[in-house]
């Protein structure tokens, strides 16, 4: 609980906040907790997640897919390609625009890789009946903004936003 001694809405708005991080920040430390020894930071493995389920798609895209600055998304874009697991492949009808996608070895290492930790995240969540993590859905869905369409491929077939 907040020590902030203020109006009731603010007081009970904070706490939630405070909840919330404590609980993301605890539950991505669990499920992300193999990437290193793979050498993948979360946007990394978030990046070949998403072109390993989505296909190839643009920076700006991945960006929005994984909820990055498209600065900080040019760079973890260099660091995987640099490992060879991504490539940039310039697109024909625009020549300033690059499309990302895997290479055979980035394919390799996210097909081997992901199937532990879409298990991590299903223990994680275990502790949550079907109905409680629908309810959590919906609440998150309700934090977020009109506006972001950002998606994550692991979303539900029923909520894709």
């Amino acid at each position: 609980m907040t020590h902030y001694q203020g109006p009731q809405h603010i007081v009970e708005s904070l706490d939630s906040f405070i909840k919330l991080m404590r609980a993301a920040e605890s539950v991505a430390t669990r499920v992300h907790q193999q990437l290193p020894a793979h050498n993948l930071t979360i946007s990394q493995f978030g990046v070949l997640e998403a072109l390993y389920h989505l296909g190839p798609m643009c920076q700006r895209q991945l960006a929005q897919k994984i909820l990055k600055s498209s600065g900080n998304m040019t760079m973890v874009i260099d660091n995987l390609e640099k490992r060879n697991l991504v490539v940039r492949v310039r697109n024909e009808q625009d020549r300033r625009a690059f499309t990302i996608q895997l290479t055979p070895e980035g394919e390799r290492l996210i097909a081997a890789i992901f199937p532990d930790q879409a298990q991590k995240i299903a223990e994680t969540f275990a502790v949550l009946d079907h109905n409680e993590k629908q309810e959590l859905a919906r609440l998150c869905k309700k934090l977020k903004p009109q506006h972001q369409t950002a998606r994550s491929s692991l979303s539900t077939e029923n909520d894709h936003d």
